[in-house]
């Protein structure tokens, strides 16, 4: 590589402050001009495979794809500090509905032309246009979130590898018997002009109601009253239908009744699926126009009459009402039964409306020829694969989600009435009408050799082609491709949790169809992501936040561990602006640690005396080496549990408190005094080894840090352990450097500094007041007598060791030791106190309150998470509170 794409040739001692926005983005540059994101080509090294979630090639990103890529990255950079072959793939979604959309809109505002007027050709021609010039954006954003993808693998769902995997899978199913054609209700988008599935459907509670309507017994001054909340339907009604265990209507089996305002004579039919207790218990039946009135035509051989059109609109089948909007038919036939007295009631109701989630508008049930692929079938050999655990979910309680979904699928309708996407590859014989679906486009008919051929024109669901992405990236159907012997089937899959049913659940059964085998061995699945109040975000509430400006006000590390800190797998979290600042503070705190340990080492004369890293003879020492193995032992744990949210939990309490806050200023006092064995080779070590560790979940400021210390150490004659970070090894531990006993000292060290300063906080007692401590133990006193001059510039007090002095004021007792305070000058300690017990009581007092709230059902049910969540930690900090100032008054007795 060019010494001019090396960011860090003329790094010279750290900035006071890290300066984000001035190495991100060369870092990342220099990454992957490297070819650091490529998988090792080192013999024996185990695969590790992860394909991103192809986010739409209309999107651009948002904070759900800032977290996925968080998460991916830090097992991806984990795993490639492993030692293990990494390949993350990157790609994109042609996202059929949506794109079509943007570029319609696209087109009639800037031509005032549709894509009618277009024709097909053209207009496909025009999306790929679009896709050339905008399509990109997203992945170029989620390489400043420090994504480690190999892009030069990156496909996109319409590429020939896909679509060869798309014409393959198709073929082989149909084949099989596996997908039909058929008529059936389908969940139809007027506005889209397309069929959806159930998945792409949402529904919402909405006030209605339920309309009361007297159908007249044909020959008869009778009547039977039917309950339906859509009287617009009611013209396409081919019979009524009632339970033949209904006493009330058993009597009229086999009668017919006068269709209102269409005079159609029509059947009244007994039925088992009709709810006695819905209603009348007399229900019209619409097989046009209702998945279960189609289902009762079926069994009854009834005829299907469509009165709703593909526009929404009613049909000439509608009569007097064709051409009129579906809700304003609704208003005119409800204003002439009401004239003809046939509207008995119009009741209030509270009903479940289908909506299409991309549009928002209502869907309409209709009669349509479609292609279906008979998922229940399908998929049993996946809930096998589950069963016998050669899939997992992580958290493990959606197994049981994904079992009742696989257990209730029906066929899933993949046709959709779209240009843009994987055309559906059956052509149909004008001469004989036999279906001709091959590997190969066809030229003439197997069947009677006819020519003409003419192939269908729908294309296939998004979700058909998303299935088959592990697939794809590893270049299947070429079973000899390296790629595919490598990397399939690949290790985890990461996504939100929000897709299991759409996409995760298609690649598992996709993906055994095909090879046999499941894609992936672990299905990771992330929560929703919500703002502070615990809302979902979303452009109509205008919460919805742009990562790419939280990247430049806080820095990429900063977002990417504020993000996923603490978050559990499967549990929504809700992002903040304090969270955003804790990051960016964690990593300038960390800068400021790592300036020190730099600045010493450059300031020391002669050579560091690395050798005595694997044997500190120094207790402090010997505790911070043990504290970094226990580190590494539970980071181990955490990261091959799918636990990222502890394991940066642990990290941050290791660099922020015990390194940093402890630590380093314990081995000041030797920087400065020169006494004692040096803590600068166990600076620079467990510095060096934390950064590793921190690598994977905050990339760029452990890669600049990195490299300044390396050139700090190099000087030390400690060479570098790789040229990027990102290459070295991941730090192991090493079992026999746990130290019990030096952690035990340093707890009694840390004990005795903090209750000292407990003394004088609690006690409002001002800086400039001398305080003398008398350390009392036993158990450590020759420990502690070492650490007389570090105790004095922690704690900000005169230290005696076992002395008792008579002016002790105030004696607090630990588990190793007891210590007796003293104030100099003229302290009023019976006023401090008097306000120690005052304390104590509104302590209590505040505990007891919030204690109360939080066994409150009414006030768990109805306040936001993380209300409840500030109220518990409120609970816990004045806990421990209460037990500081119960041992201060307790301690002036």
């Amino acid at each position: 590589m060019p010494e001019s794409e090396f960011p860090f040739s003329d790094l010279g001692t750290m900035d006071k402050a890290y300066d984000f926005a001035a190495v991100e983005i060369p870092i990342y540059k220099w990454w992957e001009s490297s070819g650091n994101f490529k998988p090792s080509n080192k013999k024996g090294a185990d695969p590790f495979t992860i394909v991103m979630p192809p986010p739409n090639v209309t999107g651009s990103l948002h904070l759900g794809h800032a977290l996925e890529s968080a998460i991916q990255d830090a097992m991806v950079r984990w795993r490639r500090m492993q030692g293990y072959s990494t390949l993350w793939l990157p790609g994109t979604d042609h996202a059929g509905i949506a794109t079509q959309m943007v570029v319609e809109r696209d087109l009639l505002m800037r031509e005032e032309i549709t894509r009618h007027e277009l024709g097909r050709d053209k207009f496909v021609k025009r999306i790929w246009e679009w896709k050339e010039e905008y399509g990109g954006k997203i992945q170029e954003q989620r390489k400043r979130l420090g994504a480690s993808c190999d892009w030069d693998r990156a496909k996109f769902t319409m590429d020939p590898g896909p679509a060869a995997a798309v014409r393959k899978t198709f073929v082989s199913l149909y084949k099989q018997g596996l997908i039909y054609r058929g008529n059936r209700i389908v969940n139809w988008c007027p506005s889209c002009q397309t069929a959806l599935s159930d998945l792409e459907v949402i529904h919402e509670e909405r006030e209605s109601a339920l309309y009361k309507i007297k159908y007249p017994i044909a020959g008869e001054d009778d009547h039977i009253v039917i309950a339906t909340t859509r009287p617009e339907t009611m013209l396409g009604d081919t019979a009524v239908a009632v339970n033949p265990e209904d006493d009330r209507y058993r009597h009229l089996i086999g009668k017919q009744v006068e269709l209102p305002l269409v005079g159609r004579s029509i059947p009244i039919i007994g039925d088992d699926a009709v709810d006695l207790d819905f209603g009348t218990g007399a229900l019209k039946v619409t097989p046009a126009h209702d998945p279960a009135d189609f289902e009762i035509g079926r069994r009854h051989d009834l005829d299907t009459v469509a009165v709703i059109g593909l526009d929404g609109r009613m049909t000439e089948d509608a009569g007097a009402y064709e051409g009129m909007d579906r809700a304003m038919a609704r208003t005119a036939i409800l204003e002439e039964l009401d004239r003809q007295e046939l509207l008995v009631a119009e009741i209030p109701y509270t009903q479940s409306i289908a909506i299409c989630d991309r549009s928002k508008d209502p869907i309409e049930p209709l009669s349509s020829l479609q292609w279906y692929v008979k998922e229940p079938e399908i998929s049993k050999a996946s809930r096998k694969a589950v069963e016998d655990g050669d899939i997992k979910f992580v958290p493990e309680r959606f197994t049981r989600v994904y079992f009742n979904w696989i257990d209730n699928l029906r066929d899933w309708c993949v046709s959709r009435q779209l240009w843009w996407g994987h055309r559906i590859p059956v052509w149909y014989c004008d001469s004989c009408g036999e279906n001709v679906v091959e590997y190969e486009d066809p030229t003439a008919c197997p069947t009677c050799g006819g020519k003409n051929l003419t192939r269908d024109e729908d294309v296939l669901d998004t979700w058909f082609s998303s299935g088959l992405w592990p697939l794809s990236m590893t270049n299947w159907p070429d079973e000899d491709d390296a790629d595919f012997k490598t990397f399939y089937p690949t290790s985890v899959l990461e996504c939100g949790r929000d897709i299991l049913f759409l996409w995760v659940s298609r690649m598992i059964t996709l993906g055994i169809e095909n090879t046999g085998k499941a894609p992936f061995h672990t299905v990771y699945l992330h929560g929703l992501l919500q703002d502070p109040s615990g809302s979902k975000m979303s452009k109509t509430k205008g919460n919805v936040i742009d990562p790419l400006e939280l990247i430049e006000a806080y820095g990429t590390d900063a977002v990417r561990f504020a993000l996923t800190t603490g978050v559990a797998p499967g549990n929504e979290s809700r992002i903040s602006t304090p969270k955003m600042e804790a990051g960016r503070n964690f990593a300038n705190k960390l800068w400021n640690a790592a300036r020190f340990v730099t600045s010493s080492m450059d300031s020391t004369e002669g050579q560091i005396d690395w050798s005595v890293c694997d044997a500190p003879a120094h207790v402090e020492d010997r505790w911070i080496v043990s504290r970094l193995n226990v580190l590494a032992r539970d980071l181990d744990r955490f990261l091959d549990e799918y636990q990222i949210g502890e394991a940066q939990k642990a990290l941050h309490e290791f660099i922020w408190s015990e390194f940093c806050d402890w630590y380093l200023e314990l081995a000041k006092v030797r920087v400065r005094s020169g006494e004692g064995p040096s803590p600068l080779p166990y600076l620079a070590d467990i510095l060096e080894k934390t950064l590793r560790l921190l690598h994977p979940f905050m990339p760029f400021v452990t890669e600049q840090i990195w490299q300044h210390l390396n050139i700090a150490m190099e000087r030390h004659a400690r060479p570098a352990s790789g040229e990027s970070i990102m290459l070295a090894d991941y730090p192991t531990a090493d079992f026999d450097l746990i130290d019990a006993d030096a952690e035990e000292d340093i707890t009694t060290l840390m004990d005795v500094v903090r209750s000292i300063r407990n003394v004088r906080a609690e006690m409002r007692i001002e800086p400039t007041v001398k305080m003398t401590a008398s350390i009392h133990s036993d158990e450590a006193s020759e420990f502690l007598a070492g650490e007389v001059s570090a105790i004095e510039l922690l704690a900000r007090a005169n230290i005696g060791l076992g002395v008792n002095g008579e002016s002790e004021e105030i004696t607090v007792v630990l588990r190793r030791a007891t210590i007796g305070v003293s104030m100099d000058g003229e302290f009023d300690l019976s006023a401090a106190r008097e306000k120690l017990i005052s304390d104590l009581d509104s302590a209590t007092n505040a505990h007891r309150q919030l204690e109360g709230r939080l066994s409150n059902e009414k006030f768990l049910a109805k306040a936001p998470d993380e209300v409840v969540d500030k109220e518990r930690e409120r609970l816990a900090e004045t806990a421990d509170r209460i037990s500081r100032l119960r041992q201060l008054v307790g301690a002036g007795n």
